[in-house]
């Protein structure tokens, strides 16, 4: 059967279902009799006629069931990238697969149904301070036309920078409440996944330049609606930042929460929905850690540095690709490499001096090529006083303390940062980080547990494989230990302890020559 469908949540859900009938009729017939299907998941462009559908994607997405099992459902990274794991599939990671008739070899994904279970477990999800936290769910278009999608990610973007702005509240990350988008979800649901106590929502009708919004603002708890209002304001203006709509909603967000107004920040939304969709496909494609993908994703920050040269926000993630490249082992000159990720983050502050990303990224930068965890420090407490909601700049904290062998400061740090980003697209880094951590606060087991959840999502990750070598080698697992050495020389064949440890800001401090050894028991080259 060959199916075709509008959205990929729809098309897995449905592969589901297959899956789940073949398993119910199997279960009473013999078993020469079972039917054991094998599906696969593309998305893409093709040509559709009366009869059938053709082109490059159609037949990828065929070729893709060979590397499924009987029963089994493997797609393609663009599939893969319009799920949310745990909440549509349970998401692994294939590695880089050769297809038959296919030139390069194809990024592929063994999904499963997702689990009934929480996403963080209830230690983590309460929060240190009695502090509200807010949730903002990214708007729905009322309309035909699907180039207006985005504009909901962009009012979402702009409410969350400006509530962030107060240390009196707890807001959850926009990468997290994107999984909510268009789904028919009750409030109960969204409080128990990202643990909310209020839940922002809207929808949006455009009309030539005029877009009209309905917003509420519900307390999950009761069920009951603190503030609902419909507000207009001109397209290009909220792009700009120069419209009143946005602003106006997060002034009357702020009364219902709290009795006095917010200090609120002006925040500076990006020129286009074009360049917007342009950064959002940058970000995932440096995270998938493909030769190709990251090459890509260069070219996009680049053109749109290019499009936007004022914005910080497309320069701080530029850095951030470079500190990837680096920490990868892909590049011929880390020096080099720290100097264009720190210029790149100068760029960035000289633009916004302000922008906690660029801040948290110029502390990874210090920490990780450059070896000043000083520095680094600063620019992360920089950061989380601009916005102490800033999830990555608690990650990246985190693992900074990790370095120093702070263990407990790091535990801390780097669950704060799980707490306000539970369901993160990169989760596989904060996962793999949060290994990291747990490394440093000799709690092995829980660092082969976060190091396999990584994994899981993402099996080209060095950091992942390095944590998993030394927490699997620690809890006495020698063969799982070695298998993952392999895994690491053939993503960056050149590898050695002696050379992870020149570079390694771990090296100052006992915990890096107790990583180093543990490397090296475990069969790394010296």
């Amino acid at each position: 059967m060959l199916l075709e469908f509008a959205h990929v949540p729809a098309a897995v859900a449905a592969a589901f279902a297959i899956q789940d009938t073949c398993r119910a009729d199997n279960a009473e017939q013999l078993p020469h009799r079972q039917m054991l299907v094998r599906i696969g998941a593309n998305a893409g462009e093709f040509i559709a006629d009366a009869h059938d559908v053709y082109g490059h994607e159609v037949n990828l997405a065929a070729r893709l069931t060979t590397l499924a099992g009987p029963g089994e459902i493997v797609v393609s990274a663009t599939v893969r990238d319009q799920l949310t794991p745990l909440l549509d599939a349970d998401v692994e990671d294939l590695g880089e697969c050769f297809l038959k008739h296919v030139r390069e070899p194809v990024r592929a994904y063994r999904l499963g149904p997702p689990g009934a279970y929480p996403v963080i477990d209830a230690r983590s999800t309460r929060m240190p301070e009695l502090k509200p936290t807010v949730a903002v769910i990214p708007f729905t278009a009322r309309g035909e036309d699907p180039g207006q999608d985005v504009l909901g990610e962009v009012f979402a973007d702009e409410i969350i920078a400006a509530i962030s702005r107060t240390a009196e509240l707890h807001v959850i990350s926009r990468l997290s409440t994107t999984a909510f988008r268009g789904r028919n979800t009750d409030v109960a649901e969204v409080s128990s996944r990202l643990a909310a106590g209020y839940v922002v929502t809207g929808a949006y009708r455009v009309s030539g330049s005029r877009v009209t919004t309905t917003v509420e603002l519900v307390e999950t708890q009761t069920g009951y609606i603190a503030w609902a209002d419909s507000l207009q304001g001109d397209v290009p203006g909220v792009l700009r930042g120069e419209d009143p709509l946005v602003s106006n909603i997060v002034k009357n967000i702020s009364r219902a929460l709290v009795a006095r107004e917010l200090q609120r920040a002006q925040t500076q939304a990006l020129p286009t929905l074009e360049s917007c969709t342009l950064l959002l496909g940058a970000i995932v494609l440096m995270h998938r850690l493909s030769g190709n993908d990251f090459d890509r994703a260069h070219a996009m920050l680049i053109a749109l540095t290019e499009r936007t040269p004022h914005q910080a926000v497309p320069y701080a993630w530029l850095a951030k690709w470079h500190v990837l490249r680096a920490n990868q082992g892909w590049s011929p000159d880390v020096h080099q490499e720290a100097r264009l990720a720190l210029d790149a983050t100068k760029r960035a502050l000289d633009m916004d001096p302000d922008c906690s990303l660029a801040l948290a990224v110029d502390g990874f930068a210090n920490a990780t090529l450059v070896r000043n965890l000083d520095a680094a420090r600063d620019s992360y407490e920089r950061a989380l006083a601009v916005n102490p909601n800033d999830s990555l700049a608690w990650l990246l904290k985190g693992t900074m303390h990790a370095f120093r062998g702070e263990g407990e400061l790091a535990m801390e740090n780097v669950m704060q940062a799980r707490r306000l980003s539970p369901l993160d697209p990169l989760r596989y880094f904060f996962d793999s980080l949060s290994a990291t951590a747990a490394l440093s606060a000799n709690d092995f087991q829980a660092a082969a547990d976060f190091a396999a959840t990584s994994y899981r999502l993402n099996r080209r990750h060095a950091s992942t494989l390095r944590a998993l070598i030394v927490s699997q080698w620690r809890l006495g697992r020698a063969d799982e230990a070695r298998k993952f050495v392999g895994e690491l020389l053939e993503i960056e064949p050149g590898f050695t302890v002696s050379r992870w440890f020149e570079r390694s800001p771990s090296s100052g401090f006992p915990i890096g020559t107790a990583w180093a050894s543990a490397l090296r028991e475990a069969g790394v080259p010296a």
